[in-house]
């Protein structure tokens, strides 16, 4: 095996061996040996954030005159290369690093000033025609460049997951139609409380995840504002007027998202609030689904010895000893992402937090734990909804004989025999172990036919609905 053949690099703390064939550079390779953290690899949508920025900052410095057109037109071809796949490999810092995420815009800056030179005939580690911080970042910083990545990246991740949940909503509304005649028991504090329909519960969930899609559209909006032109601090030294002012409209036009520049380009270089009412929507959705996946085992538990009142796909063996057995592992899964995406908050919130005067320096931290949320939480759901909530089916017989054994159903006939009367009757059949049902019709209180109106399941649990006039004494 012949040696690996390297290349001397140059930056302000000195000389450097790079690797002869690769891309990135000497700051990229401190950065990769000083923040061994996660042992992953960035994610892919953050780099190609980074090569629409930094393809929009050749475009618009080369209209506004202050970037040679071959050096921007190398650029744009590099970026373009990096948006079709290629060169994702030479991006080798940490997720999580020191220095506000300077790593990872000098590891763009470098990989694609490299690639540049290539195109104009030149070689890697030879920045005397395309330069990673005169030409790759001219106009920018670090601290606009990177709120800006990580912002395009939400938005690009969280349409995956709206899409994700749009699917959960359409098949929670299809399981409400098929369950609606379904009659059961509603517990309340898993107590016996009043009747419910199947149907109606499934319906509150479709809401539910309707409503949490609604709260991540507002919150998606405040990823749509950039300070991408205010530089180092938000005052944009450094950045030229024309390019001041054409940079997002650039950004949003090659990158096909309806994109602003903040009104306050200070204030949006210092707050990274934002990503805090994002993670907020994400988080408040985890919380949704995981109601409902608690909801959903409680419900198919048992089989025998269980509520038994729905059945789950039956995707795997349940357990290594126990031969039949078979675990509710979809929901159980929903419930462990949205545990970690409510830890991920809590660091979010923390990060966000502890900002100094003019920059937040934690905006890695915040990007790590926010894209893995939805990243997270996106899989959940397609599992969730693939392999959990279409197949789900109804034990209807069941479900109808917890409602007709059971004392709650007294609250149905409270309004027809007193309350008195019906506290009797409840006592005694917890007493006994008979129905209610049985009871009232034995000891000659409504007929059979009378109660069995009343336990009709659209006017148990319709509003406004009541057969009570149709009785007589």
């Amino acid at each position: 095996m012949s040696e690996q053949e390297f290349r001397t690099e140059k930056d302000s703390i000195g000389t450097k061996n790079v690797p002869e064939d690769v891309y990135y550079g000497v700051q990229s390779l401190r950065a990769a040996e000083n923040f061994h953290i996660t042992g992953l690899n960035m994610h892919p949508e953050i780099i190609n954030s980074l090569a629409y920025i930094k393809k929009a900052a050749a475009i618009t410095n080369c209209e506004a005159g202050l970037l040679d057109k071959k050096i921007a037109q190398a650029i744009v071809k590099a970026c373009d290369e990096i948006l079709g796949g290629k060169l994702h490999e030479d991006f080798i810092v940490d997720p999580i690093q020191g220095g506000a995420g300077t790593s990872l815009n000098m590891n763009a800056n470098e990989v694609i000033a490299n690639r540049a030179n290539e195109i104009l005939g030149g070689k890697k580690g030879d920045y005397s025609i395309v330069n990673p911080n005169d030409h790759v970042n001219c106009g920018q910083s670090t601290n606009d460049v990177i709120p800006t990545a990580g912002k395009m990246t939400s938005l690009r991740l969280l349409k995956n997951l709206k899409k994700e949940l749009m699917r959960l909503h359409t098949a929670l509304e299809k399981k409400a139609e098929e369950f609606d005649g379904v009659i059961k028991m509603g517990r309340t504090q898993l107590q016996d409380a009043v009747p419910i329909r199947l149907g109606q519960e499934f319906k509150a969930y479709s809401v539910a995840v309707l409503r949490d899609i609604r709260r991540m559209d507002k919150a998606m909006d405040e990823m749509r504002t950039l300070n991408m032109g205010g530089t180092a601090v938000g005052t944009g030294l450094n950045a030229d007027e024309a390019y001041l002012r054409r940079i997002v409209p650039n950004l949003s036009e090659i990158s096909d998202m309806e994109l602003v520049q903040a009104y306050d380009l200070i204030d949006s270089t210092q707050n990274l609030d934002p990503f805090v009412a994002v993670s907020g929507a994400v988080k408040a959705c985890a919380v949704t689904l995981s109601k409902i996946a608690n909801d959903l085992r409680l419900m198919s538990s048992g089989p025998r010895a269980g509520f038994g009142e729905i059945n789950l796909p039956a995707k795997q063996n349940g357990s290594s000893i126990m031969p039949g057995k078979v675990n509710p592992v979809i929901p159980e899964v929903v419930n462990q992402v949205a545990f970690n995406v409510i830890g991920n908050d809590v660091t979010i919130t923390m990060a966000a937090e502890a900002g100094q005067l003019e920059l937040n320096a934690f905006e890695p931290i915040i990007f790590y734990c926010l894209f893995q949320s939805i990243d997270t939480l996106g899989y959940a759901v397609q599992t969730f909804v693939d392999n959990c909530v279409t197949g789900i089916t109804a034990n209807e017989t069941r479900c109808r004989y917890f409602v007709e054994n059971s004392v709650g159903i007294i609250t149905a006939i409270c309004p027809y025999v007193g309350y008195q009367k019906a506290a009797e009757i409840a006592k005694e059949a917890i007493k006994t172990g008979e129905s209610v049902k049985k009871l009232i019709i034995e000891q000659g209180i409504l007929t059979e036919e009378q109660m069995d109106e009343i336990l009709d399941p659209v006017q148990m649990t319709e509003p406004g609905i009541s057969g009570k006039e149709h009785l007589t004494d």
